[in-house]
């Protein structure tokens, strides 16, 4: 019962309404995961990571609702369309969503989700704010629920 597990891990770390859960297979050596979005009662959403082996949270980062965010902007060097060029140079695909995430440390970074031709799984890459680096990737497997104002196209 791994993801059951998870849910009740994630809800004592941040208590609301969970309004997204994907499987992940993070790279290159990290544990299967489910991310798990939260939407608090001040209507503040929540990503944590946990492992899907041990029902362990071992990440927590929360969502800007733009690069403009002053909690994102205030530290951000490097712009959203070239995150974007940087994750595409390295993996192609097309952009199916961009989120802005804080992490626990207040620093920025870039989500992007790429889709690759012909193929139902996504490339989620995690791109530093300040320094342009990739620091994550991650491959989606499947998710469940989604976001009304999730952005589709990343020119809009």
């Amino acid at each position: 019962m791994p993801l059951e597990q998870c849910l009740h891990a994630a809800q004592s770390v941040r208590q609301g309404d969970i309004v997204k859960v994907e499987y992940l297979s993070v790279s290159p050596v990290g544990a299967p995961t489910y991310e798990i979005e939260i939407r608090d009662d001040s209507d503040k959403e929540w990503e944590l990571m946990c492992n899907a082996r041990s029902g362990d949270i071992y990440e927590l980062e929360t969502e800007a609702e733009s690069a403009d965010d002053e909690m994102f902007a205030r530290h951000a060097k490097i712009s959203e369309e070239d995150a974007i060029k940087t994750a595409q140079d390295r993996f192609g695909g097309e952009v199916v969503e961009v989120e802005y995430e804080i992490e626990s440390d207040g620093s920025p970074s870039y989500e992007i989700d790429l889709a690759q031709d012909g193929q139902d799984t996504e490339f989620k890459v995690e791109v530093d704010a300040v320094s342009g680096e990739i620091i994550e990737l991650s491959v989606e497997q499947w998710q469940i629920g989604q976001e009304p104002e999730e952005k589709v196209d990343a020119s809009n």
